[in-house]
């Protein structure tokens, strides 16, 4: 049953929120433990309908993984070549992430894999995967012309000495292709048109991988023994902790402190582009945590100017975008977001419903090919919104309504446990009159 959910205007926002485990490394952490040999633990993995996907896809290859006491993760590898042709059909639920890095992993196993996924997952793109992993040897069947889910793939072997160069600048699409070439039989490069955030490599590379990278391109010499498995533990989300970082910059009266997030810089496009429009966004207590970047933020009130947002940046904040259209709303001047037409494919198309959620609350704000352009210093009226059964949506109607005049309704707002269970409580947490 789907939930609304509706709010009013908040006076001002105060609190510390610890955002929930960043959701690419928790996906990271249990595919590629349980593609090694030994016992992982995982402390702080993002419990989630997307992570819970996967778990359950990789118990479908034999992975025994268990949950400890404390809550965290245990993953007993068993090596790449020791998984199992799937006992069943892999459900990834609405997780693109699950379906497109999982089918690298499927170009390697022996025998025959089929993944599917919720009505969203079912009608986004899959030839970008389909294509380079074909080049590489596996069979692969799929729905309109090899382009949507379900998918069937016949692995095993997997050609190694490819040069790729993907269709879309996606961290995804360059994963899958890293992950089947783990079993080819020479080296893998991987040419990207614009970097992509690169989870992927510093955590196989932990593992015992080798790569070679210069600028964007990224070279894979095949392992000649197992991986071996480490025990990760996962800093916070920046993509959830971003609508806290907006909802602090726009509100009049606002101070949050968000702790333990990841601040990878393929990641931390978001920061930079609130900085470049005069947000008030300081990083504290600097360190590292398994191996990324994380650090405390304080974010406060602050005047916002229009900004052009394109280019290199759009990998770098690709799932804050809808957050920066409304961050634009209320700057002084124009915001236009550009060369971002890969919103397009995300769990809505997220240009389409972005301006559409924005419109309703009364933005002046027009849809782009590519992007959306925004003219701000206007008023936010309370709204009714659909989150399109997308949670960066609910999120967006939610940041939106803590500022609007009026009230607000979310309408779909369970969407948000896809990465984020806890997102209403903590919304309620910084509340005040």
């Amino acid at each position: 049953m789907t939930i609304s959910k509706t709010l009013s205007t908040a006076a001002k926002l105060r609190g510390e929120i610890t955002v929930p485990g960043d959701k690419s490394l928790s996906h990271r952490a249990l595919m590629f433990n349980s593609l090694a040999k030994g016992t992982a633990h995982i402390k702080g993995l993002l419990d989630s309908d997307d992570t819970n996907s996967t778990i359950d896809c990789l118990q479908k290859f034999g992975v025994d993984i268990q949950r400890d006491s404390d809550g965290s993760i245990l993953i007993f590898g068993k090596g790449m070549r020791a998984l199992t042709e799937p006992i069943d059909i892999l459900d990834c639920g609405n997780s693109g992430t699950t379906m497109r890095l999982l089918s690298g992993i499927c170009a390697g196993v022996s025998g025959i894999s089929i993944l599917t996924g919720d009505d969203s997952l079912r009608s986004r793109p899959m030839d970008r995967i389909v294509k380079p992993l074909t080049l590489m040897g596996a069979q692969i069947s799929a729905r309109n012309n090899d382009s949507l889910p379900p998918v069937m793939i016949r692995g095993g072997k997997v050609i190694g000495g490819q040069r790729i160069t993907p269709s879309a600048a996606s961290a995804q699409v360059k994963s899958a292709i890293l992950l089947a070439g783990l079993y080819a039989d020479g080296e893998t490069t991987v040419v990207e048109s614009k970097g992509t955030r690169d989870h992927t490599e510093k955590l196989l590379e932990a593992m015992g991988a080798q790569f070679s990278i210069e600028g964007n391109e990224i070279t894979l010499i095949p392992p000649q023994n197992d991986l071996f498995a480490v025990d990760v533990t996962v800093p916070g989300d920046i993509s959830t902790a971003a609508v806290w970082i907006v909802v602090a910059s726009i509100h009049p009266d606002a101070e949050l402190v968000l702790r333990n997030v990841g601040i990878n810089e393929t990641r931390s496009g978001l920061i930079d582009i609130l900085r470049s429009m005069g947000g008030d966004i300081k990083l504290d207590n600097k360190r590292y945590i398994g191996g990324e970047p994380v650090a405390d933020l304080t974010v406060c009130s602050a005047s916002l100017n229009g900004v052009q947002v394109n280019g290199e940046l759009i990998p770098r904040a690709i799932d804050e975008l809808p957050l920066i259209a409304l961050a634009g709303a209320v700057a002084n001047g124009e915001t236009v977001i550009q060369d971002a037409k890969e919103l397009r494919v995300k769990e809505s198309d997220r240009i389409k419903t972005t301006f559409e959620a924005l419109s309703a609350f009364g933005v002046n704000i027009k849809e782009l090919d590519d992007g959306l352009h925004v003219q701000g210093g206007g008023s936010i009226n309370g709204a009714i919104m659909n989150s399109s059964g997308d949670h960066r949506l609910a999120m967006l109607g939610a940041a939106a309504g803590l500022i609007a005049s009026g009230e607000t309704t979310v309408e779909d707002a369970g969407s948000v446990t896809v990465s984020y269970p806890t997102f209403w409580e903590d919304l309620e947490g910084i509340c005040q009159s």
